[in-house]
């Protein structure tokens, strides 16, 4: 069995689970992983070393056989400040972006970035994402004018979108043509969990530990360890509160 440390959880997988059976092809796969990284000979090594890899589930492990990590050949890179720490993911499709006078990047170690996902500054704005943070699929993290500020090992189910800007709302110009405005950045506590779809807006600062229920809109602060739903959001429990019976349902 071979285990990953990858993110917050162990993945146990066995060699037949992650690649085509035979010694040379797992073999193969160790090789090229080892030249992996992000300039244009190593993206040349990640693919070759996806031949005899299966998708998805594998990445994590291939982000294990390099200190850089696994970055996908399908990954658009289009950032000229991106920070990454050691065995991260950026998985199928992920784009990385700069616009116009777009901040940092910084990816923290064993980060793990999921397909479709898009993470993009401009304006001034930043991203930075703690070590052993996921970040699952269909993501998008929009740092314009505030940065995006996310903590240690938090989760970000499918479906969720951070944006820490809006645009003004005077009648006598279009939307596109009203300036970009702000509440401040969104900070994101360590250890947060945020279900499928739940969207954050400016100004926003989930604690420590927080939990906020599918779909919700947050526009409002939340305090450690809170439970949180709704559209917007509100405070429904905190989870120092909860009795035995609650913790197993």
């Amino acid at each position: 069995m071979t285990e990953s440390p990858v993110g917050t959880r162990m993945f146990r997988y066995s060699k037949k689970d992650l690649f085509i059976t035979g010694a040379f092809k797992r073999r193969w796969v160790r090789f090229w992983m080892h030249y992996a990284g992000l300039n244009a000979f190593g993206r040349i090594a990640t693919r070759l070393a996806t031949w005899f890899a299966l998708p998805h589930k594998a990445s994590t492990y291939l982000a294990h056989l390099n200190p850089r990590g696994y970055i996908a050949p399908s990954a658009i890179i289009h950032h000229s400040d991106l920070r990454s720490g050691t065995n991260i993911l950026i998985g199928d499709r992920v784009i990385i972006y700069q616009a116009k006078n777009g901040g940092s990047v910084e990816i923290g170690d064993q980060v793990c970035i999921l397909r479709d996902t898009v993470l993009e500054t401009g304006y001034g704005g930043y991203i930075t994402i703690g070590p052993t943070t996921w970040i699952h699929p269909r993501c998008q993290l929009n740092a314009y004018v505030a940065p995006i500020e996310i903590g240690i090992g938090v989760d970000i189910a499918p479906n969720c979108a951070f944006y820490s800007y809006n645009h003004g709302f005077a009648p006598d110009k279009t939307i596109r043509e009203q300036p970009l405005e702000t509440k401040g950045g969104i900070i994101i506590g360590d250890h947060a969990w945020l279900g499928v779809g739940v969207t954050v807006l400016s100004g926003v600062h989930i604690g420590k530990g927080a939990v906020i229920g599918a779909g919700s809109i947050v526009t409002d602060d939340i305090p450690d360890g809170a439970i949180a739903v709704g559209r917007p959001v509100r405070v429904i429990k905190m989870r120092c509160d909860l009795t035995r019976k609650d913790k197993i349902e």
